[in-house]
Parts: C-alpha cells; structure tokens; sequence
C-alpha cells in the first residue's frame, strides 16, 4: 500500500519538518486509484512519438479498458494489420488519427485487419526507466 498524503507540493522548502508526518496510511492503492475496472482492463507501454501531443510519450504505460465506450475521436489501442497502435479514431472519416502534425491519418480501407482492443483511460509517464518491464518477471 501506499500513503496518500491529501497535500500539494511545494519545492525549494528546506529546515522543516514534513507536512506529511501527521498523516497516517489511508490504505489507498494505486491500482483502486486508477483502474475502474479491472477485469477489462490492461496496461502496455506506449512507443514512438506520434500521441505526444496528447501527452503520451515513448515509454509511458498506458491505462487501457475493455469497458469503456468507443466515441469519436477518444484514444485507443487496437490492433491494425497485425501491429499494435494508439490512436485517436475518427469514427467520422473512418481513419485513425495521431496527435502529431508530423504523422498523417490512416484511413481504414477494405482488407485491413483491424480490431480496437480498448479505450486509453490514464497514461502514465515513467520520469525513470524501471528495473524491469512488466511482464517480463
């Protein structure tokens, strides 16, 4: 479990003691924090650049749910011709949309096999690089 500590943080005090020593564990895990369901849900780490400009970097993991409801222009991960992505769907104009300029949309077209896993609920950003992958223990 971690401890939560109901404050916000301030940079640059020193000589003083915590604000945080007077609370106590609150039993509050990050998992009940940010998985609303988490039989329908799974975590992957996201690759390349082309989502930063939605805040989604190389390397961050990704918060994906099953159960959520696919709307227009919302960020998922899916499969596309055997590949995994993450993008926003056009559900309008039938593409797959990044969040950089840089990339251009792809437009789904007859024989393409594609299958949206899951709608991106969180992402996280990874400011150190883990000991480990997920997964890989």
């Amino acid at each position: 479990m971690l401890k939560f500590i109901p404050i916000t943080a301030q940079a640059g005090i020193v000589g003083f003691e915590s604000p945080a020593a007077e609370y106590t564990e609150l039993g509050l895990s990050l998992d009940s924090l940010l998985i609303d369901k988490p039989a329908a849900t799974f975590i992957g780490y996201a690759q390349g650049k082309s989502m930063m400009n939605d805040g989604i970097h190389d390397g961050d993991l990704l918060i994906v749910s099953r159960a959520e409801d696919i709307s227009d222009m919302c960020i998922v991960v899916a499969t596309l011709n055997g590949e995994f992505v993450c993008k926003r769907v056009d559900k309008r104009h039938g593409c797959l949309r990044s969040s950089s300029p840089l990339y251009k949309p792809y437009f789904l077209k007859e024989g393409d096999e594609f299958s949206i896993e899951g709608v991106v609920t969180r992402s996280i950003r990874l400011h150190k690089k883990l000991s480990h992958r997920l997964g890989d223990e």
